[in-house]
């Protein structure tokens, strides 16, 4: 098989939580432990990073990656999902996972996984830790898929974790309580490792404190006092609270030299060095429009944030969801006075747009739905003028059509 080939078998012939959700999403840990028992347990070979939470793990998995590029690292980074390419979930030094090592490496155990029934994240987790463990990185930086406790990423033994935050967002089976979902984030806390904690959230850390105390564990609460005055080009007000664990995380590692300038830099070159798309980037300036593949409601009330602080003449906002996402409660605090572009993204995960449309002409706000992302922008760029904003998003899928 081509690569694209090797991609295609991936996604049509495994189970793809990010093309059907929950139902193709394994949580148990006892097929990821097999199968990286069949490659001599990769894992154990390089020094790692464990990064999870509900929103900001993904930017500040790259910023820690950025950072020990620039203190002169051979950093690897495994994330998910992709936008285009699935090679984005794999990098070293933010350059992707070669197209022939994909595919050998899905030719050498296909049958092995079909056989198993090994999931598509499970997979692509061992491929990472496979690629990693052979190019001899210095340290790899691993972001969580789901949760924690049972997420395929958690048979590492990182030198540390990092908890950003935890909202609501995939409670069918993380938890339907913000405590629940807390509790499965804090199962990445290891034993005699230390754990920061981006944000402090009153209703929930005391769950960490005591995971991290059953398991000596130091804990560290991340200061905006340690990161003052430093900046990041990833925009929007949130990664300010990114930032403040990154800093953390630098202060409490052992065996790296990181000097402040190697920070700093790092800091401001995270879409240079990584190549992450999709946290409030901006793809046009006439009319000014944004991308963000924040999907949840406290995502979204951090754009609204940002909305107030720009000008324009009309906003406008193209939006599609996935099932499963509180798309009610998202809907009710989007500004009544903006136009809207529903849309229905390319994914069998995609909620019906007209559903979203019904629920929105009940609340007042206005606009017309599409039966794609792309009828939708085009209509949206047709009805803007040069002193309008645009933005885009709800799902990772919306994001991935416009790029």
């Amino acid at each position: 098989m081509n690569y694209k080939e090797t991609v295609n078998w991936l996604f049509n012939q495994l189970p793809v939580f990010q093309l059907d959700g929950f139902f193709k999403y394994k949580l148990d840990l006892s097929s990821i432990k097999s199968v990286c028992n069949l490659l001599h347990n990769p894992q154990n070979n390089f020094k790692s990073i464990h990064v999870a939470g509900t929103n900001g793990k993904g930017s500040s998995s790259h910023m820690l990656a950025s950072v020990l590029q620039e203190a002169g690292y051979k950093v690897g980074l495994y994330t998910s999902p992709h936008l285009i390419d699935f090679r984005e979930r794999i990098k070293i030094n933010g350059i992707e996972i070669s197209e022939s090592y994909v595919q050998s490496f899905v030719q050498n155990y296909k049958s092995y996984f079909d056989e198993n029934k090994i999931s598509f994240f499970e997979m692509t987790v061992v491929m990472a830790f496979d690629y990693f463990s052979k190019s001899k990185v210095d340290i790899a930086i691993i972001e969580t898929g789901l949760g924690g406790r049972l997420d395929a990423t958690n048979i590492i033994d990182p030198i540390l974790s990092l908890i950003t935050n935890v909202g609501l967002d995939h409670q069918e089976y993380l938890g339907k309580e913000i405590t629940q979902i807390a509790t499965e984030k804090a199962g990445i806390i290891k034993k005699n490792k230390p754990i920061v904690i981006s944000e402090f959230q009153a209703q929930i850390h005391e769950i960490f404190v005591n995971k991290a105390n059953a398991l000596n564990s130091d804990l560290y609460l991340a200061d905006k006092k340690d990161s003052s005055g430093f900046l990041t080009d990833l925009k929007g007000s949130f990664q300010k609270k990114n930032i403040n664990g990154v800093i953390k995380s630098i202060s409490v590692i052992k065996g790296f030299e990181i000097s402040n300038q190697a920070i700093t830099k790092g800091l401001l070159n995270v879409k240079k060095n990584t190549g992450i798309r999709g946290r409030w980037d901006v793809i046009n300036n006439s009319p000014k429009t944004i991308i963000d593949v924040g999907h949840n409601i406290d995502a979204f009330k951090e754009n609204i944030k940002m909305f107030n602080k720009i000008s324009y003449a009309k906003l406008r906002i193209v939006i599609g969801f996935v099932k499963g996402k509180s798309f009610k409660e998202i809907l009710n605090i989007l500004p009544k006075d903006a136009e809207y572009y529903f849309c229905q993204p390319k994914t069998s995960r995609a909620l019906d747009v007209y559903k979203i449309f019904d629920y929105s002409k009940k609340i007042g706000l206005n606009g017309n739905c599409f039966s794609s992302v792309t009828f939708a922008y085009k209509a949206c760029c047709n009805d803007s003028f040069d002193n309008d904003l645009i933005f885009l998003g709800g799902s990772n899928f919306v994001v991935s059509e416009i790029l």
